[in-house]
């Protein structure tokens, strides 16, 4: 643990008449693997994409790597997403028209980095979680667990601080998610990754090396 990688300061955020986010504090340290769970409607997912800058709260602050995001214009904040930041969602999001390196390779591209830097930097991230042979595959080639594991290379391939995966496994059957939960405590131990994890997999949380529970807008 090398100090806090992310704060959320006071965060509130509301949606017409409806407060979803009352007053939520949170730290998390660089290394962690961090839950959050909660019945349906406590605004977890909301919480979560506001830390990710795919949100932003009403009032409140988000420090992230010491940069404080919540300050940032709409361009700083996508290029400090692009750089700093890798999601993993529920559903995979892969672009059905491209390969899997292809579709890992994207982010790095956006961001910038020189093409075959990126290609080298996909295919040892495929190899590494055992899909160097779906290399040339379409999402439709894949099984729901490759694709996610795709959707997990994708998420890296930038070297982010920190990883927000939001229900990684809700689509996964139980031998899939089991896969999950280890590559994620393996990436923490190869690379000291971060992950701040929504989930209702009691199992996952279990895991974790703290659960945070929300209800009703607030951590309890």
């Amino acid at each position: 643990m090398n100090g806090a990688m992310i704060k959320g300061i006071d965060l509130y955020k509301r949606y017409g008449t409806v407060e979803v986010l009352k007053g939520v504090n949170l730290e998390i340290q660089q290394g962690e693997i961090v839950s959050i769970i909660g019945p349906s409607g406590s605004g977890k997912s909301t919480l979560l994409h506001i830390l990710g800058t795919l949100d932003k709260a009403d009032t409140g602050t988000v420090i992230m790597n010491q940069t404080e995001v919540n300050l940032l214009n709409g361009k700083q904040v996508a290029a400090f997403r692009n750089k700093h930041v890798g999601f993993v969602f529920q559903f995979h999001h892969l672009l059905p028209e491209f390969t899997a390196w292809e579709n890992v390779c994207i982010p790095g591209w956006l961001a910038g980095r020189k093409k075959a830097e990126v290609k080298t930097r996909a295919e040892e991230l495929l190899k590494m979680l055992g899909l160097a042979h779906r290399r040339e595959n379409k999402p439709n080639e894949m099984s729901g667990g490759e694709q996610q594991r795709v959707a997990v290379a994708r998420a890296l391939i930038n070297q982010p601080d920190i990883i927000y995966a939001d229900e990684p496994t809700g689509n996964l059957d139980s031998a899939n998610a089991k896969e999950l939960h280890q590559l994620f405590f393996d990436l923490r131990r190869q690379f000291n990754q971060t992950f701040l994890v929504v989930t209702h997999n009691e199992e996952l949380a279990d895991l974790s090396d703290r659960v945070l529970h929300m209800k009703d807008g607030k951590i309890v």
